[in-house]
């Protein structure tokens, strides 16, 4: 996953990304309770920040933690969650926060943050061997720092 990533430097970059980033700022910090409120403070319009929320990130301190965020959908079958978390375990991550929901035709969705601090593994080697899991579809990369 992280080889459909490039570090650009922002200077050669539209404004705007820079723009949906305050806006994610924004509304990480509490300070608006709407999209539209952010992207108004910030210039932007509504679907400019939702066409690239999911996929500009901004680097953080090397040397503190590194974190990662997955979304996917589990079969709604028993040892399906308990491979995820085995795999993840055995890559040297720890779970940081899981939120699942309900099952709706037997399948429930997953938002995972692990610690990848310890893996020695790449996130694209870790992401391949979460999506192997039978019974998981639809792994996506929300964010990493």
């Amino acid at each position: 996953m992280l080889s459909n990533y490039l570090i650009v430097h922002k200077s050669i970059l539209p404004e705007y990304y820079e723009k949906v980033l305050a806006c994610r700022r924004l509304m990480e910090s509490g300070k608006f309770k709407e999209v539209s409120q952010a992207v108004k403070q910030v210039g932007i319009s509504r679907s400019t920040y939702y066409k690239y929320k999911d996929y500009i990130f901004e680097p953080s301190d090397l040397n503190s933690s590194r974190k990662a965020v997955f979304s996917m959908m589990l079969d709604h079958a028993p040892g399906v969650l308990s491979a995820l978390l085995a795999c993840i375990s055995e890559s040297g991550a720890s779970v940081l926060t899981i939120t699942q929901s309900l099952p709706i035709h037997n399948k429930a969705s997953v938002t995972i943050s692990i610690d990848i601090t310890d893996v020695t593994e790449s996130v694209d080697s870790l992401s391949g061997r979460l999506a192997a899991i039978p019974g998981l579809d639809n792994l996506r990369l929300l964010a990493i720092e």
